[in-house]
């Protein structure tokens, strides 16, 4: 069965509070699933600077309608918490990110009450968009350069980086090295499968290269990978931050469209045994697709 035929209904549960130690305060998520099925597969997805469970509704909305469990937490990031620039917790925003990816995935027995018990615990994914896919693609096995820390999880089967930013050093714009150190991926141990998403006009004041930038995690990290190049998109890629999102500079409905039937057909590959969908995602007027192994 197509991804297409399998659209339906959704449900959405917000706030579900997560137990979260040493956070500071709660963990809050926002559960969305098809109103029906069982056995759902998961996926986790990080939000970008600032945004929070609210956002990213292009991507989740129609993920759920396609077969999944989506769960957004709200980082301490997000414009919703207002953590002061000298609140302590602020420099390890980075690993606390990390933390609330895993710390959903270690209480996926409350997201699963929250839709009724019908989740597959079995068959997890991380996704991102940005900061978030930096956050997510640790859980894949990527790292800070300079830092022996893993957060590499064996419970997670693959990821969609929308955006990641590339590597640090040199490559990063003076604002950049100042501001966001930890802004320094090391992709080698990136072994999991994961699909890279990346805007042809992403030229960001981060670093000091041009787009191909964002296309880092793709060409550095083992094993097997795909790329989504998408024609024309910035750094918001057409409008995935959500709808009539303030963050979007480059509103293309047919860019976000194309991510949307891309990243699930690769979700449905990793996720789904048997499923078809993937074999037939062709090139388009709004992007191309590629893979290495």
């Amino acid at each position: 069965m197509s991804a297409a035929q399998l659209a339906a209904p959704v449900v959405s549960v917000k706030p579900v509070r997560l137990d979260a130690p040493g956070r500071g305060e709660d963990l809050l998520v926002r559960v969305s699933a098809p109103a029906t099925g069982r056995d759902l597969p998961v996926i986790v997805f990080s939000h970008g600077f600032g945004s929070s469970l609210y956002g990213y509704g292009p991507l989740a909305d129609y993920w759920a309608a396609h077969g999944f469990v989506v769960v957004q937490p709200t980082h301490l990031d997000s414009r919703s918490r207002a953590l002061p620039a000298e609140d302590p917790r602020t420099p390890d925003l980075w690993r606390l990110r990390a933390a609330d990816l895993r710390a959903v995935i270690d209480h996926l027995e409350v997201v699963e009450a929250a839709v009724g018990g019908r989740v597959d615990p079995g068959r997890i994914a991380v996704a991102g968009h940005s900061w978030g896919a930096q956050s997510a693609s640790m859980l894949l096995g990527a790292r800070v350069a300079g830092s022996d820390e893993s957060w590499s999880d064996s419970r997670v089967s693959a990821g969609v980086l929308f955006a990641i930013t590339g590597t640090g050093g040199t490559d990063l714009s003076p604002f950049a090295a100042e501001h966001f150190p930890f802004m320094s991926p090391d992709f080698d141990e990136m072994k999991a499968p994961a699909l890279i998403v990346a805007g042809d006009r992403d030229d960001s004041m981060l670093s000091v290269r041009g787009p191909d930038w964002f296309t880092d995690a793709y060409r550095l990290s083992p094993g097997e990978k795909s790329l989504l190049t998408v024609f024309g998109a910035e750094h918001s890629l057409g409008g995935i931050p959500g709808y009539e999102a303030r963050e979007t500079t480059d509103e293309n409905p047919e860019a976000v469209a194309l991510q949307q039937r891309v990243s699930t057909a690769y979700l449905r590959k990793v996720l789904v045994p048997g499923d078809e969908s993937w074999a037939g995602i062709e090139d388009g007027p709004a992007g191309r697709v590629e893979s290495h192994e």
